[in-house]
């Protein structure tokens, strides 16, 4: 009987709840961006990644590139991202970048990479040369990008904020005490200390976790405390989806209303945006951030 009983609970973590049911990618813009993309081999999360916003996003001229390869040196328990020895960077791709975004005319662009912890310098001068290639090509375009901790080097987290991209993203993943089980080397006070970087640069630091993976309600509220602490303007949280039997265990799917309740405590707390529902992803209404947040610069200036 109480195998049973486990099975049947097991069934019900396991089986997808409505609220996960996606509506399938239309429009007009949508069909434009999809065309260039299959057309040119562009490599982009939003499709690789098989993210559930891929038609809004790309309805609304946001798209989601992938740098330095698509071999990671690590192997987080989460990402279904490959692992292993990475080909060497290719020096050519800023330029290739630049081209495929103006090429798809985007009016926000999000760009983020695979951990390279076999480059001296983490791949931070490709990162800058991409971010500098998107500024020339593409000047209308607004940009977030999701950088790796880089080892917690600063110089290297450096390079790319002297590139001044307008939001430098950089996720914590979960809460402190399932670090080590989701994440491979990335450490959380590590996390901490590169986006407090960012935002002491005056750069609109931004991160993000997934819930799912066994974290209280309290250590969620903490990790919001702990982004808060060093400048962390922007949080997304969304629901961890298990790629494969391989990967980490989903413990259990998360009600939209409950999404709905962190969300309401992250602004009382003081963050500007709180992206949280079940489907949110890093990037999702990334291009809005960008918008509201220089329209409140704006104002404050006057």
């Amino acid at each position: 009987m109480i195998d049973g009983n486990r099975e049947n609970v097991e069934m019900k973590i396991k089986r997808k709840p409505d609220w996960l049911k996606i509506q399938l990618p239309k429009g007009d813009d949508y069909a434009y961006v999809n065309g260039i993309v299959q057309e040119h081999g562009l490599h982009t999360i939003c499709s690789s990644g098989k993210c559930p916003n891929v038609g809004e996003c790309w309805g609304n001229g946001t798209a989601t590139f992938m740098i330095l390869g698509n071999i990671c040196t690590r192997a987080c328990k989460f990402c279904n991202v490959p692992t292993g020895k990475p080909l060497p960077a290719d020096t050519k791709e800023p330029k290739r970048l630049a081209r495929s975004i103006k090429l798809m005319k985007l009016k926000h662009a999000v760009i983020t990479s695979v951990d390279r912890d076999d480059l001296e310098d983490g791949g931070s001068r490709i990162w800058a040369e991409c971010i500098k290639e998107i500024k020339a090509a593409c000047p209308g375009t607004t940009m977030e990008v999701l950088i790796p901790d880089f080892n917690g080097k600063e110089e290297d987290v450096q390079r790319v904020i002297n590139e001044n991209p307008e939001v430098i993203s950089h996720n914590l993943e979960t809460v402190r005490r399932l670090t080590p089980e989701v994440r491979s080397r990335a450490k959380y006070d590590l996390s901490l200390k590169v986006l407090k970087q960012i935002a002491d640069s005056g750069i609109v630091a931004k991160s993000g976790i997934m819930l799912g993976l066994g974290e209280t309600e309290e250590e969620i509220y903490q990790t919001m405390d702990d982004l808060l602490a060093v400048g962390v303007k922007v949080m997304t949280i969304g629901q961890y989806l298990q790629p494969t039997r391989k990967h980490l265990e989903l413990q259990e799917y998360i009600s939209p209303e409950q999404f709905e309740k962190y969300k309401q405590v992250g602004l009382e707390k003081g963050f500007s945006f709180v992206e949280s529902t079940p489907l949110v992803r890093s990037s999702y209404h990334a291009e809005q951030h960008v918008n509201a947040l220089k329209l409140k610069q704006v104002l404050k200036n006057d």
